[in-house]
């Protein structure tokens, strides 16, 4: 699996270019070795990971796709090892790299062209868009995870207790059932915090009237999922039911319109022109949703003006918002599985409104 992919991108390169790869997301998808530092080189023939002292012995055990070789000069050394293989062209990841460290690679890299031109990343996105059954079964067991917390978290949610409180609970919930990380920092916001669509916890305690939002996710093997649900606390007004069936009604229209082939933009639209045509106009102010993998927000988007079109094999979220500003939001998040004729909903916690 990782060589067909390294095999991939090879097939792209003349026998005096390479392709050099830094970023950590793109190193765990070519090695499945997770480090904060080292590179990968590609050249038309061979693969290799450079690695500092610190997971040198570690790599050498694990690593199958490259030949792990011991980084003891820093780029300097990729150099050296560039101008032995003959490479006269290297692409970098535009996307990732500073401008300030495309200069010093420039600099270093003499007699050697260090190109800004975006053909790694764009293969890159392209590639790591489709999820495989290798892939798929991680986001899976992070998604179980994630429910599993969602239902836990629901025991514990009580008046008085603070979002910073609820948050953390469902943190120690989720690694303790095996979960090697979060997918990314809990948003857990309620009452007049709900209407900030990235709020963060604050020591604000929950409230008797109060929805609270939840944006979680855990990681499991390098891969990620996210999900978010709103629920209410003793009661709800007119005004707040009306507001989480109309975004119920948009996310369930939604999901019903994605499969492979439809515009990301289509899919958008379907849920915004819901809620926009029930009277909140400019409330939904984020896009439907972004393809899930190793990070939480990859390639391709569900914005209003993505023109992208949804492939078998994509993982997307689908989580339409409304926000009345200094009031309360809601919004509903499953992520799903795309295939030619519909969507997999990978979230099995209920969308029905709860009331604790």
């Amino acid at each position: 699996m990782i060589k067909k992919r390294i095999a991939t991108l090879q097939n792209i390169l003349q026998n005096n270019q390479a392709f050099l790869i830094k970023s950590p997301s793109n190193r765990y998808y070519l090695t499945g070795f997770n480090s904060s530092a080292g590179s990968i080189l590609i050249t038309k023939n061979a693969a290799f990971l450079f690695i500092d002292f610190r997971y040198f012995e570690k790599a050498k055990s694990t690593v199958t796709g490259c030949e792990v070789l011991l980084l003891d000069k820093g780029d300097k050394g990729i150099f050296d090892f560039c101008n032995e293989q003959g490479i006269k062209e290297v692409f970098i990841e535009t996307d990732f790299l500073s401008v300030g460290k495309f200069k010093n690679l420039s600099n270093l890299f003499k007699g050697i062209k260090i190109s800004n031109d975006k053909i790694l990343d764009t293969k890159l996105y392209e590639m790591r868009a489709v999820k495989d059954e290798y892939e798929l079964q991680f986001i899976k067991q992070s998604q179980e995870l994630t429910d599993k917390t969602f239902e836990y978290i629901l025991n514990k949610i009580e008046v008085g207790k603070t979002e910073k409180e609820i948050a953390l609970q469902m943190e120690f919930f989720m690694r303790s059932m095996g979960a090697d990380g979060i997918a990314f920092d809990f948003i857990v916001v309620s009452g007049k915090n709900s209407s900030l669509p990235h709020g963060v916890p604050t020591n604000k305690k929950i409230e008797s009237g109060d929805f609270v939002t939840m944006d979680f996710g855990a990681r499991v093997n390098g891969y990620c999922s996210d999900m978010t649900r709103t629920i209410a606390i003793g009661y709800v007004s007119e005004q707040q039911k009306a507001v989480y069936d109309t975004t119920l009604k948009a996310q369930l229209a939604a999901l019903d319109t994605i499969k492979a082939g439809v515009l990301c933009g289509d899919a958008d639209k379907t849920a915004r022109d819901i809620i926009y045509n029930a009277g909140y106009t400019g409330c939904f102010g984020h896009s439907l949703g972004h393809s899930v993998g190793i990070d939480i927000h990859e390639s391709p988007n569900l914005s209003p003006n993505s023109t992208a079109v949804l492939q078998n094999g994509n993982v997307v979220t689908v989580e339409p918002g409304i926000y009345l500003e200094n009031q309360f939001g809601v919004r509903i998040e499953d992520m799903v599985y795309v295939t030619d004729s519909g969507c997999i909903n990978l979230t099995k916690a209920t969308k029905e409104l709860i009331i604790l």
